[in-house]
């Protein structure tokens, strides 16, 4: 083995019976040199390196570490950064393993460091084609590496699953995962189980049936797929499993439209029980989200649990094979996917011992379910939510608001939470010595509006069966009460009394990842560009670093030469920061995107450069002169095709350009050749040719022309007050 800091932990995990069997430590396709399964198996025990995603199988992202403690975390600098070349989103989590550190940036690229000093030591871009941006609903973005024998392992945002060498970055092998004629995209990191590379893959607002696959880690030759919703037309011989969930489709329907591929992707959360052999994976939201259009009943309203979306699902990593599954939100509607964090622990519930999994999905509970069976133990909310009264403690479904059932009333709703969720993607962590899970949560509500007469779009756009063609008024003042209600908080919650024992809030949502660690602290970036540490026990800020962006991506800690560090990913991004108002964004916390890996230790000393200024586009549009008609027209284009990454009403963000200040805006020629002709492809701007005439294309233009005359107006109006 070469993992010079393997700890006394590990090697006791060694020499713990496992050497009478080296089949049980060197399995299939492995090889004593590199990470081994007993090294995955055993992570806890080695606390100073970061192998895998969450640090353990469990996904716990608590590390024992303790030399930079509650005591000492006053005296933690910088000690070394590295800029990014990809001024998009950053969500990696890094690897850590014998003095060096890896990660994955936006648009899939890999980087390795000295952990130490900061030397770059080699770099690899798999040259994601640019145009695929478009068929990535929420960023550009990638969450990391998975790592075995002397391999890397990660997934592109077009599709690819790939092997690195670990000491060079050479390709050692590289297989395609999905079909990419269709919107499939990857941006989650994947694991990996005795030689096996388990990956998912995400694409349901456009229309794919969601999958996970596993791969052989020595030549990339696919050993399985599971697929999580059943394919219309499936006969007889398709498996049990959906079989079971056919019967909660309206089949007709799900087989008629290739465009409508029923969703459940698994895009993000995974987890690993090596005594039980299961492996749990969170399914994702329905394909479009309005279930009316996706599994209608007689009545034309939707109907049917529609399994296994929104689900928690164990399956066998040796095989694929289903084993059980629970579903946190039955008739899925609102986006509210369980591909949240998942989280394993033992603990004592009713005087009992338990072996737990945890989840906080978007919908608003926190879920406690035995990992063994399935069995639903309990559910409370983390955050406000009005889509239902709680959790049935004899079924485990939920107790549904009526009103809010949009696909059945076919009428608009304010719903809570809103298709972010009251948590995304961003990783909690869990404290043994607190017995507290640490969960990155927000309240962000969004009113839902049935889109009538919707049809999918094979080509380009969200396909989700609502409008988001709706926009706040050009009223500072209405602006305000409504950035009022975005709240974001670190919550630490208590998962057997089901209760929050402190909160910290913060300036706005889509906050960072979290850490735990044995030195009593709690890391977690924010969107207001700090970088803080917090009490495990109390929640009291007892340090903090001014970032100079957004951080959304979580920290990990490791040592090299017996010094702690803590690293962090920082750089602003994600469904968040392109498609809420850009208005909203920056009256709670103006944030821009400054994509660098910050590594702090004990008496660092280094500093980062001055903030350069931003230099941002006059908002100088031309008369607004277009009819009614053709704004309205534009306005329901540009909901459809553009909101998800400009943000609704054309208000723009400090990610992607801001519409109203683009300086295509002044001729239709000019911006016909970027919304039809592609010019801009390379830089994720595709062509839209085959969805939008070039009369919608210039109604489009109109609208956010009268948008940018309306905020100019705004903008005056400020000024003239400050006088």
């Amino acid at each position: 083995m070469n993992l010079k800091r393997w700890t006394l932990g590990g090697a006791l995990l060694l020499s713990a019976g496992m050497l009478a069997n080296c089949s049980q430590i060197f399995g299939s396709g492995e090889s004593a040199e590199g990470i081994t399964t007993a090294m995955l198996v055993g992570a806890d025990g080695d606390s100073a390196n970061w192998i895998s995603h969450g640090r353990t199988y469990s996904e716990q992202r608590y590390s024992p570490l303790d030399q930079v403690n509650k005591d000492t975390v006053g005296q933690l600098g910088l000690v070394w950064y590295a800029d990014m070349d990809t001024a998009r989103g950053q969500e990696a989590t890094p690897l850590v393993m014998d003095g060096k550190l890896y990660l994955t940036t936006a648009w899939s690229k890999v980087k390795a460091f000295d952990a130490t000093t900061g030397k770059a030591l080699w770099e690899y871009d798999p040259k994601v084609p640019g145009e695929t941006a478009v068929k990535a609903c929420c960023d550009v973005v990638n969450r990391g590496l998975a790592a075995y024998g002397d391999k890397l392992f990660f997934g592109t945002l077009d599709g690819r699953l790939i092997a690195l060498d670990r000491d060079s970055g050479k390709v050692a092998w590289e297989t395609v995962t999905v079909d990419q004629s269709k919107s499939y995209t990857i941006t989650g990191a994947p694991r990996v189980i005795d030689g096996k590379v388990i990956i998912g893959n995400g694409g349901a607002e456009f229309g794919v049936r969601g999958f996970v696959a596993a791969y052989d880690a020595d030549s990339g030759k696919q050993l399985w797929k599971f697929y999580t919703v059943p394919e219309g037309g499936q006969g007889e011989d398709a498996p049990a499993y959906l079989q079971k969930a056919a019967e909660t489709w309206n089949m007709d329907v799900l087989g008629a439209n290739d465009a409508i591929g029923g969703g459940g992707t698994v895009w993000d959360s995974m987890a690993y029980d090596p005594d039980l052999d299961l492996l749990y994976i969170g399914v994702g939201n329905g394909s479009p989200w309005n279930r009316a259009y996706r599994s209608p009943g007689k009545d034309g309203t939707g109907e049917g649990d529609n399994l296994y979306l929104s689900s928690i699902v164990a399956v066998r990593p040796k095989t694929g094979e289903y084993v059980w599954h629970y579903q946190t939100t039955p008739g899925e509607t609102w986006d509210f996917t369980a591909t949240q964090h998942i989280m394993l622990a033992d603990m004592e519930i009713d005087g009992k011992p338990r072996k737990v999994l945890m989840q906080a999905p978007k919908n608003g509970f926190f879920y406690v379910i035995d990992r063994e069976t399935g069995e639903f133990i309990s559910a409370k909310p983390y955050v406000g939510l009005n889509w239902a009264s709680g959790v049935d403690p004899k079924t485990g479904r939920p107790i549904e608001n009526p009103e809010t059932r949009i696909d059945k009333t076919g009428q608009p709703a304010l719903v809570l939470p809103g298709p972010l969720g009251g948590h995304n993607w961003h990783p909690m962590a869990y404290s043994p010595r607190e017995n507290l899970v640490y969960i990155p949560a927000f309240e962000a509500g969004m009113l839902y509006a049935p889109e009538a007469d919707w049809k999918p779009d094979r080509a380009r756009g969200f396909n989700v069966g609502f409008s988001f063609a709706g926009e706040l008024p050009a009223d500072g003042g209405f602006r305000k009460e409504a950035a009022g209600t975005l709240k974001g908080r670190l919550v630490a919650w208590d998962p057997v009394a089901q209760k929050a024992r402190w909160t910290v809030e913060h300036e706005g949502p889509w906050n960072g990842g979290v850490l735990s660690t044995g030195g009593g602290l709690v890391f977690q970036g924010t969107a207001g560009s700090e970088f803080n540490a917090y009490d495990a026990a109390t929640g009291n800020k007892l340090w903090s670093f001014a970032a100079q962006t957004g951080v959304v991506a979580p920290p990990v800690t490791y040592t090299v030469n017996g010094e702690q560090y803590v690293a962090v990913l920082a750089g602003w991004g994600g469904a968040y920061a392109l498609s809420v108002d850009g208005d909203l964004i920056a009256r709670k916390a103006p944030v821009r995107n400054i994509s660098r890996l910050l590594v702090f230790k004990l008496g660092g000393t280094a500093k980062l450069p001055p903030i350069p200024a931003l230099a941002e586009m006059p908002l100088d549009p031309p008369p607004s002169t277009a009819s009614p008609e053709t704004i309205a027209v534009g306005q329901a284009k540009y909901g459809r095709y553009c909101a998800v990454c400009h943000a609704p009403g054309a208000t723009g963000s400090t990610v992607l350009p801001d519409l109203r200040r683009a300086g295509s805006l002044e001729s239709a020629s000019a911006w016909n050749a970027v919304v039809e002709g592609g010019i801009l492809k390379d830089n994720g701007m595709a062509s839209f040719k085959s969805s939008l005439s070039k009369d919608e294309i210039e109604a489009i233009r109109a609208y956010v022309i009268k948008r940018a005359n309306e905020d100019k107006a705004l903008e005056a109006g400020k000024k003239v007050a400050r006088r």
